[in-house]
């Protein structure tokens, strides 16, 4: 490993977790498992301890450090897309929390924090006319799934 990588804590499930992302996120796959060569306070030897995974070209890597510390909305991940599609696709499998999604931010099932951004969303609300981006941060700061239509339209107006 040669760049800053996130390293993920996992309750016991961490390869389960890097196949999910691995299958959801684009340029993503799981690049090794490794197994616990002696037993741990959360596991015994044999099992996994912990795994190296890509997530969009970036890697990173999940340990099964046990039930100890749950991930927060402190930390998050964001995904830009170009598409309302892929807004749709991302948010749908990734949301497992559907009173926590708001501003194009969700929590999967295993408590991690993403937000699906469109880019479309960053150019409205950097417009360099205030008014525009103004308005285009208002109508996104409605939502719970960014709409890039509605944030246009709003923009717009």
């Amino acid at each position: 490993m040669n760049d800053l990588t996130p390293c993920l804590w996992f309750d016991g499930n961490a390869e389960e977790a890097a196949r999910y992302y691995a299958s959801v996120i684009p340029d993503s796959h799981v690049d090794a498992v490794h197994m616990a060569p002696g037993d741990y306070p959360s596991g015994s030897a044999g099992s996994v301890l912990t795994v190296e995974f890509t997530l969009m070209g970036k890697p990173f890597l999940g340990l099964n450090g046990g039930p100890h510390f749950k991930f927060n909305e402190a930390v998050s991940f964001m995904i830009p897309v170009e598409t309302q599609e892929e807004v749709d696709r991302l948010s749908d499998a990734l949301s497992a929390v559907p009173e926590a999604e708001q501003c194009g931010w969700v929590k999967d099932r295993f408590g991690l924090s993403w937000q699906i951004v469109p880019k479309q969303l960053i150019r409205l609300i950097s417009d360099p006319d205030a008014v525009r981006a103004r308005r285009a941060f208002e109508a996104m700061m409605t939502m719970n799934r960014i709409d890039i239509a509605a944030v246009e339209r709003a923009a717009a107006s």
